[in-house]
């Protein structure tokens, strides 16, 4: 008998509708049925109906472990013109605009889209919601002005526009809002404005959140407004304004009263002082939350103490005094969580006498500790006496030395989160961890433990088996086999082992009871993974085997995880064709490393979404033919040293979507000539086409590239002059078409137009006449390779300007401040004339970078010039080193992360002239690191 229908037939297919038009709900909306199984929506995930009209009064799609993705679309919801409450907040809907039919839905009460990936203006059809009150916005990537309709919305109770990009003024007429309790804003306003009386007429205002107003401590007529409604505030945030301390004391000083109401204040990001700490510290025994995040406080007074309500303190990213914890800190019993991260603590803040911790204890539950430069042991007896209830402990990042005290396990046994992450840790995995009976994670990776997991299994007696869900030990000396008794960690969510010395087996026994595994990782170990019949949990999203023993058939396991978030299974011996049903099972993927394998054939060209724009990297495998174009839909593509031989059909496909960022595509089979559509994939950042067998002219569309950073078309068969449209290309700070058959003269736009070029090489073509004056308009120029062409004339007196960086040790802040800083010339085999050019920084290149010129005379040559009167004096060769070590200066530099400039990369390089002279010879590789560092750049578009 089929179950009543309660729901509207038409709000039905409303309802199902928006969820087709995502690309992905990630089964939040799996009740959301279009068969008979489940007919009525008001019984759907996120639905409820009024009980007496069936009408959908309320949709909450508010993400949490999973979320919506995809463009939204708000006009198949135009049907739910009877909905009250809508949350679609913690969603990616892709830098959609928040439509004008919003207006529409006029009986809303509460709506709220923030952290929902937003973007655009917020539209004036928002101020027709009258019964509004509450609207979240927050969190997105709003731009423009507030529109003023929002005054409009009298009922409003709460207003969140913070964390967005708008600008403009804020209009008055938000100070007609007379129910407003919250309010917050952040952006680039103008608070000029000496008129900011629409702040005093909100009587009704309890809490306040002003961020990013970076004028804000210069308007005067702001601050008093302010320091005016702190009486009745209970929450006041004022974060990234540029605050001192003289505009905190206007704030706070006639105020003595303040602290029967205000329990929350945030003065994160500012350039407040430990005056700023001590003038609070008067006024605000109520206070129950302090946020004084990334400013300037040095010393803690013993004024510190006067806070008796604090239950949360963040004083992180400030440069404290090392003896802050001596005697300074007064814990009450409602202290809970301190937050000291990144602070430059160091041993002797812990460093406390016997006296001074007799009978000392505190309810703190959470300590973060992470980043600073503690070495000893000194913190974990200062715990220890400290935080006998205490539940989080952050000491990542430090420099943590020796082995974990035996009283660990003792002393701190509430613990349910721990993280130690990233130190120097040695000794035996401490068997006492798995005696707490309260730790849910452990955390103890990158650091130089050592044993063996058996003996952490079977020396504890896991009574938190039950709870325990993430056990992360990666990089550390852990040697051994992983024990088939790790299974009674059944609620394991994580298990991280990667970077370790393990061997032996993995099957299916070690896994089949993690019905709950979210995250695998056992990449950089001797294991082999034996799972042919094991079925991965549904929920499986992370899954890390590089580098074990996988192959050599393709895992048909695989088949089941059609969840994957991230997988990477390069280098796992691999050969043979990749079946069709994998790259089907592509539809969550983030990032996708199958690199260093022996994988063979064509990909075909599937009609799949890639709605995560993902991270590809197959690299050095066997792939031939097209290039299939549904990876166009990729955010970076790395398909080096395959044999691809077609990029049009890729390229040139109009109906995929294009976020294409990094291509790679060097060391293939390319023939035939470069297809003219370059304008399609306008997103690049990287192109690397090197070493293939391209052939023709460089096609006028790929000036239209006018975001791209790298472009590498280096030993091909390029013909023609260098394309005029390339002067577009502003953004260049790589440009390699070296090894090719270009002619021409060197255009004097290079100069002109690409003045952020870093490497600028043109060597091994047919270029001829002289070289242009105006390259030496390009100030950040490091690598300069004009050999192997047909250069005539002179060599440009205005060389001799660019500043030479010193090969002994520099400060590198110093070294970005030239502006002039020439490393690395080569003008060889060419057939350049007259005398090099004199000056301090032509003498530190030697005869490598002008031989070959007949014509050329100079000290680098020992060759006199015919007007010289005196014999040049010999100089002696500098010794080029050993190549080896510009590899290892280029790993070393990508720690650096993305850019500092392209410093992180390129100033190791050029600080060391073994290096610098080693370019030449390993160019082809420079390209693979800087697509590494923009690849890294690329991620802040992903969820």
């Amino acid at each position: 008998m089929k179950a009543e229908m309660k729901c509207i037939e038409r709000e039905r297919q409303a309802l199902l509708n928006f969820k087709h038009s995502l690309s992905h709900d990630f089964d939040m909306l799996s009740t959301w049925s279009d068969d008979d199984s489940n007919p009525d929506c008001c019984k759907w995930k996120g639905i409820e109906c009024h009980n007496e009209t069936g009408h959908v009064h309320m949709l909450d799609l508010r993400g949490q472990d999973t979320y919506l993705l995809g463009a939204i679309n708000f006009t198949s919801l135009v049907h739910l013109q009877n909905m009250e409450y809508l949350d679609l907040s913690y969603n990616d809907f892709q830098s959609s605009h928040i439509p004008e039919v919003i207006g529409s839905f006029t009986n809303l009460r509460y709506l709220n889209i923030s952290d929902s990936q937003f973007a655009g203006r917020i539209p004036c059809e928002l101020g027709k919601l009258a019964h509004l009150q509450y609207l979240g916005l927050g969190s997105n990537y709003l731009y423009g002005e507030i529109p003023y309709q929002l005054g409009n919305l009298s009922r409003l109770k709460y207003l969140d526009l913070g964390r967005n990009s708008l600008s403009g003024a804020i209009p008055f007429r938000v100070g007609n809002l007379p129910n407003l309790h919250t309010l917050r804003l952040g952006g680039n306003f103008d608070v000029k404005s000496k008129d900011a009386e629409w702040l005093s007429n909100l009587h009704s205002l309890t809490i306040l959140e002003l961020s990013s107003l970076g004028n804000l401590g210069s308007s005067h007529h702001w601050l008093q407004t302010i320091a005016k409604l702190i009486p009745n505030l209970t929450e006041l945030r004022l974060l990234d304004c540029t605050l001192s301390d003289t505009d905190i004391q206007s704030l706070f000083y006639s105020h003595s009263k303040f602290s029967t109401s205000l329990t929350i204040l945030d003065l994160s990001s500012n350039m407040l002082t430990s005056s700023t700490l001590q003038l609070l510290s008067n006024f605000s025994h109520n206070l129950q939350e302090l946020y004084l995040s990334n400013n300037n406080i040095v010393l803690l007074s013993p004024h510190f103490r006067n806070f008796p309500s604090l239950v949360i303190l963040d004083l992180s990213y400030n440069n404290i005094t090392s003896f802050v914890f001596q005697g300074i800190f007064k814990f009450s019993s409602k202290h809970q969580s301190l937050y000291f991260q990144n602070c430059s603590l160091t041993d002797e803040s812990f460093l406390m006498s016997y006296a001074s911790t007799m009978n000392s204890s505190s309810s703190l539950v959470t300590v973060d500790l992470s980043s600073n430069l503690l070495k000893s042991s000194s913190v974990f007896y200062w715990l220890f006496n400290f935080t006998t209830n205490l539940r989080t402990l952050y000491l990542l990042s430090n420099l943590l030395e020796n082995p974990i005290p035996d009283e660990f396990g003792k002393a701190l046994n509430s613990l349910e989160f721990l993280d130690l992450s990233s130190n120097k840790l040695e000794g035996e995995i401490p068997y006492f961890f798995g005696n707490i009976c309260t730790l849910q994670i452990l955390d103890l990776s990158n650091n130089k433990l050592s044993g063996e997991i058996s003996s952490l299994i079977q020396n504890s007696s896991w009574c938190n088996k039950h709870i325990f869900n993430g056990l992360y030990l990666r990089n550390n000396r852990i040697t051994g086999v992983i024990p088939e008794s790790i299974r009674l960690l059944s609620e394991l969510e994580f298990l991280y082992l990667g970077g370790n010395s393990l061997e032996g087996d993995v099957t299916e026994s070690h896994l089949s009871n993690f019905s709950k595994l979210r995250g695998l990782f056992l990449s950089y170990n001797s294991v082999s993974l034996k799972l042919s019949s094991w079925v991965p949990p549904s929920q499986l999203s992370y899954l890390f085997v590089a580098s074990c023993k996988l192959g050599p058939s393709f895992p048909g396991w695989l088949r089941t995880a059609s969840s994957l978030f991230k997988l990477d299974i390069s280098d796992n011996g691999l050969s043979g064709f990749v079946p069709e049903w994998f790259w089907n099972n592509l539809q969550y993927i983030d990032m996708l490393n199958m690199s260093y394998n022996n994988l063979t054939g064509a990909i075909p060209n599937f009609k799949l979404k890639l709605p995560l724009r993902p991270f590809i990297n197959l690299k050095s495998n066997q792939f031939e033919g097209k290039v299939p174009s549904f990876l166009l839909q990729a955010s970076g593509l790395i398909l080096s040293k395959n044999k691809f031989s077609d990029l049009f059909s890729f390229l040139c496909d109009r109906s995929t979507a294009k976020n294409l960022a990094i291509l790679d595509l060097s060391n293939n089979q390319m023939k035939g000539q470069l297809p003219d559509c370059w304008e399609s994939i306008r997103s690049l950042l990287f192109l690397d086409l090197s070493n293939n067998e391209v052939s023709g002219k460089i096609p006028m569309s790929m000036g239209t590239l006018v975001q791209l950073e790298a472009l590498a078309l280096r030993n091909n068969n390029l013909t023609g002059e260098l394309p005029f449209t390339l002067k577009n290309c502003g953004n260049l700070v790589m440009m390699d078409v070296g090894e090719n058959m270009l002619s021409g003269p060197i255009p004097s736009w290079i100069g002109e137009s690409l003045l952020q070029l870093i490497i600028l090489s043109l060597r091994g073509n047919h270029f001829l006449e002289n070289i242009p004056i105006q390259l030496c308009n390009l100030r950040r120029i490091q690598m300069l390779d004009l050999s192997r062409n047909n250069l005539s004339k002179g060599i440009p007196t205005c060389l001799k300007n660019f500043t030479a960086m010193s090969e002994n040790s520099i400060n590198m802040s110093e070294t970005r401040s030239h502006i002039y800083c020439l490393g690395k010339l080569n003008l060889s085999h060419n057939s350049l004339s007259g005398r090099i050019p004199s000056g301090r920084h032509m003498q530190t290149f030697d005869a490598s970078s002008f031989e070959g010129n007949i014509d050329l005379c100079g000290e680098q040559l020992n060759k006199s010039c015919p007007e010289d009167v005196t014999i040049v004096k010999p100089q002696g060769a500098t010794n080029p080193g050993d190549d080896s070590t510009f590899y290892e200066g280029l790993y070393m530099s990508l720690g650096l992360g993305y850019f500092v400039g392209f410093w992180g990369l390129l100033g190791p390089i050029l600080l060391w002239q073994p290096w610098r002279n080693a370019y030449l010879r390993f160019l082809n590789t420079l390209t693979d690191y800087i697509y590494v560092m923009i690849a890294v750049n690329v991620a802040k578009w992903h969820k």
